[in-house]
């Protein structure tokens, strides 16, 4: 009999014990003491644009003085003007404001955090048939 009641408290406490985990995005995670979030993606900056790209979202930046930081830190990674390279920032989403062309939510950075070391590799790799010619050749 007392292992039955043994048995039946510690089914009920496991049972009654609550998940405590939370599942995070990999790539933005909200930090606890602000209104700032930690975005992960891939940047790129031309004369027209800059763009963060995560796993699920693709956010503007804002053309701005720690935009150009995160610019001048990427530059020397970059193999060719269009590579992309992985960064982790810190920063706040706001919606375009109306009758602006560009992205619909844009990034302003706060801090930068990491800058990888190599550029991201290349969702889509576009081959030139004359090269690849002489080469078979």
């Amino acid at each position: 009999m007392k292992k039955l009641v043994f048995i039946a408290i510690a089914v009920l406490t496991i049972a009654s014990c609550k998940n405590n985990e939370t599942k995070v995005n990999e790539d933005l995670v909200t930090t606890a003491n602000s209104n700032l979030a930690v975005y992960k993606g891939e940047f790129i900056y031309t004369a027209d644009a800059a763009v963060l790209k995560g796993k699920d979202f693709i956010y503007g930046v804002a053309i701005d003085e720690k935009m150009h930081e995160l610019a001048d830190k990427v530059a020397p990674v970059k193999k060719d003007d269009y590579d992309m390279v992985p960064v982790v920032v810190t920063g706040t989403l706001a919606n375009k404001p109306e009758g602006t062309e560009g992205w619909d939510e844009i990034l302003t950075i706060i801090d930068i955090v990491q800058v990888s070391k190599t550029p991201a590799k290349a969702d889509v790799k576009i081959e030139d048939k004359k090269a690849k010619a002489k080469q078979t050749k």
